[in-house]
């Protein structure tokens, strides 16, 4: 009878908690529905923890007490659940109940509503005022100062020219808002901190965790686009001594031709991710919390509010190409 009641207290409390069962939806994406993973290889299976100990894991992630490196990681998945949301959780685990799929995708798909809007990292720099008054070629004298990017004297050099001190700082994954594109299929800029998330390695990709097609939506991320998942390089061969690709021969040494006719026809496409893109953070850096020195001029053509957070580049592969 205990046991009755106790269950249904926390069901109402549940009930009446969407951060709750947000929070638990994302959880879900990493850890299985009840919590048989072991999230992105590194935790550990949270179904076989105590409840005493799966609440300590949870207030140690939010004061930062607890955990290695999935600690950069889980800090922005608790940031703002309070003690009670925190019990009630563990107290749910432990009573077996599981994350319902559809009541998962259901919350994860109302979060990605509530947070589609993209920051334009490039608003300062492209104001027009800015732009204006930063126009070298409308001014009849243009200073010492004003030509060069630092904007100090150039004749004192001690002690004044120093360069900006770039910030990389940034919110936990989870509470980072995504950054605009700057142009059509550009590689996405990291918005939130990577702390505990490096080295990036061919068996230790922690990026994975959140942001392959299947577990994105759950934790709001950006999915990896099929780009990401298919082979371009072309089939290459030695065949007679001769240096074929993609069954055409293209000559040895000096002798090699153009090979820039060769249409990507025959990608491989795959439901693992292409082992040739797996080091993230080759495309993908960090925005650094600082000012442009000079005004930007630049306009990308066909960057429509789709493409402003999303790639097409699977598409475009062969754009060009006869």
């Amino acid at each position: 009878m205990k046991k009755t009641i106790k269950l249904l207290a926390l069901g109402t409390f549940l009930a009446g908690s969407s951060l709750y069962a947000a929070s638990t939806a994302a959880c879900a994406g990493c850890h299985g529905q009840h919590f048989e993973k072991v999230a992105m290889g590194k935790s550990k299976v949270v179904k076989d923890m105590s409840e005493a100990d799966i609440l300590v894991a949870l207030k140690g992630y939010k004061d930062g007490s607890y955990g290695a490196a999935m600690k950069g990681l889980m800090k922005g998945q608790v940031a703002n659940l309070s003690d009670a949301d925190m019990a009630a959780i563990a107290a749910s685990i432990k009573g077996g109940a599981g994350v319902a799929t559809d009541k998962a995708t259901e919350h994860a798909a109302a979060a990605a509503v509530a947070e589609s809007k993209v920051i334009d990292i490039n608003v300062k720099a492209c104001d027009t005022d800015r732009i204006g008054k930063e126009d070298l070629g409308n001014k009849k004298e243009v200073t010492e100062e004003a030509l060069g990017l630092r904007k100090t004297n150039l004749y004192a050099e001690e002690g004044e020219t120093e360069g900006v001190q770039a910030d990389f700082s940034r919110p936990a994954p989870g509470e980072s808002t995504k950054f605009e594109r700057a142009y059509v299929n550009a590689p996405p800029m990291i918005p939130h901190s990577v702390e505990g998330l490096l080295p990036i390695k061919q068996n230790n990709n922690q990026c994975l965790g959140c942001h392959m097609p299947e577990v994105a939506a759950a934790v709001k991320a950006t999915p990896i686009p099929v780009s990401h998942f298919t082979n371009y390089r072309p089939k290459t061969e030695l065949k007679d001594g001769e240096l074929v690709k993609e069954g055409q021969k293209v000559g040895m040494n000096e002798k090699m031709g153009n090979t820039s006719d060769i249409v990507l026809a025959k990608a491989e496409k795959s439901d693992k991710l292409y082992q040739g893109r797996f080091n993230c953070s080759q495309c993908h850096a960090p925005q650094a919390k600082i000012d442009t020195v000079v005004g930007n001029t630049f306009q990308s053509d066909g960057l429509t509010e789709e493409l402003k957070s999303h790639s097409s580049l699977a598409d475009a592969m062969n754009e060009g190409v006869k």
